[in-house]
């Protein structure tokens, strides 16, 4: 576990011209969180708006400007854990003083924020269509451990480019793949399997300041309809349904199969809308120490309490200033 009594932080950004500046002793409140259902990172801090190369904060840091943060514990050298561009900039001018304030995501945000129109033949790979969408928004791939199958032809429009990569993914995990998490580190954009850290840190009654643990059955699926096409007439016809946990009534979902796609393609895809969505939902939040390299999608051990076993974690919270941490986490299958 990392050493609170040792945790530092250390912020820098880079103005227009490239040049690099320590804001560190300027900032007064800094964190930064990954929360679920979006792609990007959102950092943010307030910043006293002194003078920094013969210029005030907010001269010297613009919209677009880059910000990187880093953290360390005991001897370890400082390491990156979050990066982002400026998308908020704002100044308070006040008796008491100057005030700064920056909200900044990294570069997955622009998919959030964009619509495109992409069509895709039959038998394109999972990988080659995520890749074929980013590269058109210039953000190249790297590491890539997610779903690989082949998919049916397909035509998104005026979809999100976010909600265009995230339906890939899910159709590749649907047909078999490993569920996994799109986020960029160091710069580089990722795809990485959903639990797949190398350290697996691990969370006691005594390094968990307060802890919240809920079952639901809300958004549980216990029935899937696979729905298919008449030849003639265009109808729409049951072609198969799986039920899975009824014994808390009938969440019936639909899916519809493909033109080229296999019916056995299909009943997988059906049985793994069971498999995430059939049981149910066993989540907690926690309040920690902070683990700044914690991030969403990585794997955490719970013995605090009467919790435990081994969570995903859904979305995560850091405070640089309180030097703590807010997870969501979900039990993992």
């Amino acid at each position: 576990m990392v050493d609170i009594s040792t945790l530092e932080y250390k912020v820098v950004a880079f103005d227009e011209g490239g040049k690099k500046h320590d804001i560190t002793d300027f900032i007064e409140n800094f964190g930064w969180e990954e929360n679920d259902h979006e792609l990007a990172v959102r950092l943010s801090f307030t910043a006293r708006n002194d003078i920094v190369s013969k210029s005030r904060l907010s001269s010297t840091i613009k919209p677009n400007c880059l910000i990187l943060a880093y953290a360390k514990s005991g001897k370890k050298p400082f390491e990156e854990v979050v990066r982002g561009k400026v998308v908020t900039w704002s100044r308070v001018n006040r008796n008491s003083g100057y005030t700064f304030k920056c909200t900044a995501y990294d570069d997955l945000y622009c998919l959030q924020k964009s619509q495109d129109d992409f069509f895709f033949q039959s038998g394109i790979s999972t990988k080659s269509r995520i890749s074929k969408v980013l590269g058109q928004w210039g953000i190249s791939l790297g590491k890539y451990e997610g779903p690989n199958a082949s998919h049916g032809k397909k035509k998104y429009q005026a979809m999100y480019i976010s909600d265009i990569v995230l339906a890939i993914l899910d159709d590749g995990v649907k047909k078999g793949g490993s569920k996994c998490i799109i986020r960029q580190e160091k710069g580089q954009v990722q795809i990485v399997k959903r639990g797949g850290n190398k350290d697996v840190y691990v969370f006691e009654t005594d390094n968990t300041t307060a802890l919240t643990h809920s079952l639901s059955t809300e958004d549980m699926v216990t029935r899937v309809k696979i729905m298919g096409k008449e030849k003639k007439g265009g109808k729409e016809k049951v072609i198969a349904t799986l039920n899975g946990d009824t014994k808390y009534g009938i969440r019936q979902r639909i899916y519809k199969r493909g033109h080229d796609e296999k019916l056995s393609d299909a009943k997988s895809a059906a049985q793994a809308i069971l498999d995430e969505n059939g049981r149910l939902k066993n989540e907690a939040k926690v309040q920690s120490p902070d683990v700044p390299c914690i991030r969403k999608g990585d794997l955490v051990c719970m013995r605090a309490q009467q919790i435990k076993g081994d969570f995903y974690v859904l979305s995560i919270q850091h405070d640089a200033e309180t030097r703590s941490m807010t997870m969501d986490i979900k039990r993992r299958k």
